[in-house]
C-alpha cells in the first residue's frame, strides 16, 4: 500500500500546500480521500495518471476539499478517462455533482467540446456514479473495504462530516482519514489499531488563545496537544498531522492572510517544530508532519 499526500493545506490560498487531498493506492489501483485544490495537479506531480482514478471520497463539502473535483473528470475527460468516477460522499454530494456538468456549470464548456466527435466517444464519464454515504461500510471492492463515521466539524443539520478508514483486504494495512474535526470518539474508535492516522491539525496550541479573542472560531478543529491524546488513544502505529492552517508558511501574503488567526510574527517554519513536540507529549508512536507529495509505504 502506498499513501502520497497531494495536498496538506487548510482553506487559505498557499503556494507552497495544496488543499486536502490523498491518494491510496492498494494492488496497483488508486483510492482518492478528497480533492482539494491542486488535487490533480499532485497526482501527475507524483507520476500518478489521474484518468486512472475512479473512486473518489469526500469527507464534507467545505470547498477546500471539493473544489478541484470539477478540474479532476473535465481535465481527465479530455485526456481520454475510460470510466465514470464512483464518488462517495455525504448527503448534498449529489446536488454539488449535478451542478457542475452537463445541466450545470461548465455546461457551456462541455456543450462547445462535444462537436468533436472523439469527445463523445466517452461523455458518459461526466456522469459519476454518486453514492450518500451513511456511518458504517460506504464502499467495498475486491482489494479494500472503506468505513465511515460522523465527526464534528460542520454542523450535522447543515450537512453530515465524515472520518473514513480502509483497510486493504489482501495486504492487511489500514488506514484512517479524520477529515475535519475537533477530537472524536467515534473517530478513535474507527481509527483502532490502525497502520497509519491521517488526520487534521490545522492550528498550533500557540496561535489558540489569539483565535478565541478575535472570535473567529476554535470548536471545530483538533489542535496539536489534543491530537497527540487521540492517536495514542487508538493506538495508532504511525500518525501523519496534516491539514495545516499555513502557519509554517514564508510567503508574506499568506502570513498577511492567517494574521486573522493568529500573530504575524510566530508564523513560520519554526511553528512545526511547536506542533511536533506538542503531539509527541502524548503520542509515542512514529510522527510525521505532512507536506505535499510525501509518500507513505506500508
Amino acid at each position: 500500500m502506498r499513501v502520497l499526500m497531494l495536498g496538506t493545506s487548510a482553506a487559505a490560498p498557499d503556494p507552497d500546500r495544496g488543499g486536502s487531498a490523498i491518494l491510496i493506492t492498494v494492488e496497483g489501483h488508486h483510492y482518492l480521500f478528497d480533492c482539494g485544490a491542486n488535487a490533480t495537479r499532485s497526482m501527475i506531480a507524483g507520476n500518478v495518471d489521474p484518468t486512472t482514478v475512479n473512486t473518489v471520497f469526500l469527507s464534507h463539502l467545505h470547498y477546500d476539499h471539493i473544489v478541484d473535483f470539477p478540474y479532476f473528470l473535465l481535465t481527465t475527460w479530455i485526456c481520454n478517462r475510460e470510466v465514470a468516477p464512483v464518488v462517495v460522499g455525504p448527503e448534498g454530494t449529489q446536488n454539488f455533482v449535478d451542478h457542475l456538468f452537463a445541466d450545470g456549470a461548465f455546461a457551456k464548456d462541455i456543450e462547445a467540446r462535444m462537436q468533436y466527435a472523439n469527445r463523445k466517444v466517452n461523455a458518459h464519464v461526466l456522469t459519476p456514479d454518486v453514492r450518500e454515504c451513511a456511518p458504517g461500510v460506504v464502499f467495498e471492492d475486491e482489494r479494500v473495504v472503506v468505513t465511515a463515521c460522523y465527526v464534528e466539524h460542520i454542523p450535522q443539520e447543515i450537512t453530515p462530516c465524515f472520518g473514513l478508514r480502509l483497510d486493504a483486504k489482501k495486504e492487511g494495512k489500514s488506514v484512517s482519514f479524520s477529515g475535519d474535526t475537533a477530537p472524536c470518539d467515534r473517530f478513535v474508535e474507527l481509527s483502532m489499531g490502525v497502520d497509519l492516522m491521517i488526520h487534521e491539525c490545522t492550528f498550533p496550541e500557540s496561535a489558540l488563545a489569539f483565535r478565541r479573542k478575535a472570535n473567529v472560531g476554535t470548536w471545530s478543529h483538533t489542535s496539536p496537544i489534543e491530537l497527540g491524546k487521540l492517536a495514542q488513544a487508538a493506538k495508532a502505529e504511525r500518525l501523519v498531522a496534516t491539514h495545516f492552517g499555513s502557519y509554517d508558511t514564508t510567503n508574506p501574503i499568506v502570513k498577511k492572510i492567517m494574521s486573522i488567526h493568529m500573530p504575524a510574527e510566530i508564523i513560520g517554519p519554526d511553528l512545526l517544530e511547536e506542533v511536533a513536540a506538542d503531539i509527541q507529549k502524548s503520542y509515542d508512536g512514529e510522527l510525521r508532519l505532512a507536506h505535499d507529495l510525501m509518500r507513505i509505504d506500508l
